[in-house]
């Protein structure tokens, strides 16, 4: 049974006006199941994870300063979010989300959280509407249990993953894989153990292309034995924030490819959402339904 994560917690009110559509959060897993894709059963409810898996990842001083609600103001200023004790809890309960379905994935092949991929958080920053690595916290946690040894980060999400590059970046056993506009945010960008830079306006041929040509390579030199995939939605030309040009069809070929590649190979993967701005707010659930959708089709 496909698993994904969800609390009520994800939609975590913003003040009006604030860029970031969290109302995703509640519309995609209302859609799942208006459509049938999903069954209530289907969801999970995370909760606190252990202040241990968190900081595997994260400096212990930033930690107890971001839960105690003591950044300072430039640092609030770089998350991007208003600080508050419920964006916190949101943060960790994100991450336990990712954690538990983790551990479905190494059951199911594949587990998913409707929330996460919070590429852009450092192990002492937030930076970017990123407080704690969810996907980072996730490999630490698989290595720290003996669940897995060698781990591939496939981040997809239109912005490089600076967070998760710079928190693995003298560790060979997590390879970090980013594939995002090359002038896009971060505009200072950390080095991924593979980083692929597309131009503005990169179409669906160009996009598909360029990843199936690297990804079988890269899994066949890597040797991974779990993968974690940040499915942001923001390569599409409506994305207010993306500036490529790929349709709705293109990513959800890109999904598919990724998933049947996991499939195929026998690899668990743990797949969170990432970005998606586009303004109408239709085409971010229905490309990441689509994501769902072939979660179901290829593994269920």
């Amino acid at each position: 049974m496909l698993k994904i994560a969800y609390h009520p917690i994800y939609k975590h009110p913003l003040p009006q006006g604030h860029r970031f559509p969290m109302e995703k959060y509640e519309l995609l897993p209302k859609q799942l199941l208006y459509e049938g894709t999903c069954k209530e059963s289907n969801f999970f409810k995370p909760g606190f994870p252990k202040e241990d898996y968190i900081l595997s990842v994260h400096e212990k001083n930033y930690y107890e300063r971001l839960k105690s609600l003591k950044l300072d103001r430039k640092e609030i200023r770089k998350s991007g979010f208003p600080l508050s004790q419920e964006l916190v809890d949101r943060e960790q309960i994100i991450a336990d989300g990712t954690i538990k379905a983790c551990q479905y994935a190494l059951e199911h092949g594949i587990a998913m959280n409707i929330a996460g991929g919070t590429h852009h958080a450092y192990t002492n920053r937030a930076e970017a509407f990123c407080l704690l690595n969810d996907q980072a916290i996730g490999a630490r946690y698989l290595q720290n249990q003996k669940l897995a040894k060698q781990i591939l980060i496939v981040d997809l999400d239109v912005h490089q993953g600076n967070g998760t590059a710079e928190i693995f970046q003298n560790d060979p056993s997590v390879f970090t894989f980013s594939m995002h506009g090359k002038g896009n945010y971060p505009f200072k960008k950390e080095s991924s153990d593979l980083d692929i830079e597309l131009k503005d306006g990169t179409d669906d041929k160009t996009y598909l292309k360029k990843l199936r040509s690297v990804l079988p390579e890269l899994i066949e030199e890597v040797k991974p034995d779990f993968i974690f995939y940040l499915s942001g939605v923001d390569i599409l030309e409506t994305d207010k924030l993306g500036r490529l040009s790929c349709t709705i069809s293109g990513c959800k070929a890109r999904d598919k490819f990724v998933l049947n590649t996991c499939y195929e190979q026998g690899i668990a993967v743990e797949c969170s959402m990432g970005g998606g701005y586009s303004k109408d707010i239709r085409l971010i659930i229905e490309a990441h339904a689509n994501t769902y959708r072939l979660a179901q089709e290829i593994y269920f």
